[in-house]
C-alpha cells in the first residue's frame, strides 16, 4: 500500500475511534460561565429547590460536581484570580474596581486568553468584566479578539452630564454601544447568550475560548419578561431561572453542532450570596457567611465541570480546587506548559476531572481578603487566623471576635460551628506556620513577591457622567 495512503488511513482510524473517560483531544474548547453572586445553594445539584434549575441539573447527571471550589470573597478579585491564575494579593487586586478608577489588572500579567491564544485560540469574553474599565484594562488589551458586556457591576450607575436617569454602559469590544437604563437591563442573559451563541457557531472549526461571566444575579435584579414571576422565589429564582436557560442554550448548541465531546465547560461563580439584600440575595446553606467574607459561604461556590466522554457522568470531586485554577488547567489541556515565571498560584487540575486522582494538586488554599491573609486549609482542616466578617455589610459574629486562631474541621463541620483549636495544637501551630510564610511572601504591607497593579495616570469614565457617590456601592 501506498506510505501516503496507509497514514491517511490510519489518521481516519483513529479519528473515528469513540471517545474514552480521561483520554483528552487536542486543543478541546473551553467555556467558563461564570455567575455573579450564585450561593452555594442556589442551584438544583447543590440544594435548590425554590428555583428551578433543569439544564444545570442534566449538566450536573452529565458532568463533575465540584463541592470544594473557591472563588474569593469580591468580584474584582475573584475575576482576576479566574484571568491570571493567581491570588489576588499577589497580582496587586484587592478589591472593588470603581467606575473611573486609575487602577485595573495590569496588563502586564498573561490572562487566560492570551495563553490559549499562543495555541490558535479564538476568544470572546461576554459579560461582566470588572477588572478595570480604562481602555488599557479592557478584555481586547487582555488576550480577547471581542468583547460584549457591562465593564463593572450594574449597580455602578452614573447619570449622563445633563440627564437625569442612571445608566450603566453595554460595550462592545473598546466602544460604548448603549447606556442601559434599569429597565434595559432585563435583557442583559438574552443578549449575552445571543452573542456567546453565535461566537459557537462562527468558531466550529477552531478551538476557541468563551469566558462568559453574566452580570445575573447580582443587584439590581433584572430578569427577562419570560422569566419575570415565574419561580417560587422571587425575582432573584427568576433570574437564576433565565441563567439556567442560557448555560441550556450553550449545552444544546454544543450538542446540536457536535462539539460537546471537545468542549470543556465549568458553570461557577465568583463569590457567595449577599446576604443584606434578603429576597434580593441567594443562600450558601449550609456553608457559613456570605459574600466579602472568608468564611466558607462567601468565598466556596457551585461548580460542575461538563465534557461528555471525557468527564465521568454523575461524579463528585470534594478534592480542594478554584478559580485559580482555571489558567493553567486550560494551558494544559490545550498541549502548553507555563513557564516558571511569573508565578501562577493555580495548579492543572486536568487529572482530577478526568478522573486519573481524586487528590488536589494543591496541598494548601489561602483565603485573603483585600491583603490579609484571614485563613488557610489543608485538607479538612482551616485554621481563621483573624476575625471574619459574616458578609458585606454584616458584623463579626460574637464566636469569632477573639483574635485567637480558630481552627474547625471542614469534612465534620461544614458549617464553621465547633473551634477545635485546643484539641488540636499540632495542627493549629504547622497551619500557623504555613500562613505565616505566605502572608510574608504576598501578603500585607510589605509582601517579597506582590507584582504591580495596572495603572492609568489620567483615568476617565466611558462616557461624560456626573459624579456618584460611591456609599452603598461596593461590589
Amino acid at each position: 500500500m501506498n506510505p501516503s495512503r496507509f497514514a491517511a488511513l490510519a489518521a481516519l482510524c483513529l479519528f473515528s475511534q469513540p471517545a474514552v473517560f480521561g483520554q483528552a483531544p487536542v486543543k478541546p474548547n473551553i467555556i467558563v460561565v461564570f455567575v455573579d453572586d450564585l450561593g452555594y445553594a442556589d442551584i438544583g445539584p447543590f440544594g435548590a429547590t425554590r428555583q428551578k434549575t433543569p439544564h444545570i441539573d442534566r449538566m450536573a447527571k452529565e458532568g463533575m460536581k465540584l463541592t470544594s471550589f473557591y472563588a474569593a470573597p469580591v468580584c474584582s478579585v475573584s475575576r482576576a484570580q479566574l484571568l491570571t491564575g493567581c491570588y489576588g494579593a499577589r497580582i496587586s487586586v484587592p478589591g472593588v474596581y470603581f467606575p473611573g478608577s486609575k487602577n485595573g489588572l495590569n496588563p502586564a500579567e498573561f490572562t487566560i486568553a492570551e495563553r490559549l491564544k499562543e495555541h490558535g485560540y479564538a476568544t470572546l469574553c461576554v459579560g461582566k468584566w470588572h477588572v478595570g474599565d480604562q481602555p488599557d484594562f479592557l478584555p481586547t488589551r487582555q488576550g480577547f479578539d471581542h468583547y460584549l458586556g457591562l465593564p463593572y457591576s450594574n449597580d455602578m450607575q452614573r447619570k449622563p452630564l445633563g440627564q437625569t436617569e442612571n445608566v450603566v454602559p453595554l460595550v462592545r469590544d473598546e466602544k460604548v454601544e448603549e447606556l442601559l437604563k434599569d429597565a434595559d437591563q432585563s435583557r442583559l442573559v438574552e443578549r449575552y447568550t445571543e452573542e456567546a451563541l453565535g461566537f459557537i457557531r462562527a468558531h466550529q472549526a477552531q478551538p476557541f475560548l468563551l469566558y462568559f461571566p453574566h452580570t445575573a444575579v447580582h443587584t439590581p435584579i433584572a430578569p427577562g419578561a419570560a422569566f419575570s414571576g415565574k419561580s417560587a422565589n422571587g425575582r432573584f429564582g427568576d433570574w437564576v431561572e433565565e441563567v439556567d436557560w442560557s448555560t441550556g442554550r450553550i449545552l444544546d448548541t454544543l450538542r446540536e453542532l457536535k462539539m460537546e465531546s471537545r468542549t470543556l465547560v465549568i458553570f461557577t461563580s465568583d463569590n457567595g450570596p449577599w446576604l443584606v439584600k434578603k429576597s434580593d440575595a441567594g443562600s450558601a446553606l449550609p456553608l457559613r457567611g456570605g459574600k466579602g467574607s472568608t468564611w466558607e459561604g462567601g468565598v466556596r461556590v457551585p461548580t460542575l465541570a461538563w465534557w461528555p466522554g471525557r468527564i465521568a457522568p454523575g461524579t463528585q470531586s470534594d478534592a480542594v480546587m478554584g478559580t485559580i485554577d482555571l489558567l493553567p488547567t486550560a494551558v494544559a489541556l490545550a498541549g502548553g506548559e507555563l513557564p516558571a515565571t511569573p508565578v501562577v498560584d493555580g495548579r492543572d487540575i486536568s487529572p482530577v476531572l478526568l478522573g486519573k486522582t481524586a487528590k488536589s494538586p494543591r496541598e494548601t488554599h489561602y483565603y485573603f481578603r483585600g491583603y490579609e491573609l484571614e485563613a488557610v486549609r489543608q485538607g479538612p482542616w482551616k485554621l481563621a487566623i483573624t476575625p471574619q466578617a459574616q458578609s458585606m455589610g454584616l458584623p463579626i459574629a460574637p464566636d469569632a471576635l477573639s483574635k485567637q486562631a480558630h481552627l474547625y474541621h471542614l469534612d465534620n463541620d461544614i458549617a464553621e460551628t465547633t473551634d477545635v483549636a485546643a484539641q488540636n495544637p499540632e495542627i493549629v501551630e504547622h497551619l500557623l506556620g504555613v500562613a505565616r510564610e505566605t502572608q510574608a511572601e504576598i501578603g500585607g504591607a510589605n509582601p517579597k513577591a506582590r507584582r504591580p497593579a495596572g495603572v492609568v495616570e489620567q483615568p476617565t469614565t466611558l462616557y461624560p457622567a456626573e459624579p456618584a457617590l460611591r456609599k452603598g456601592r461596593s461590589q
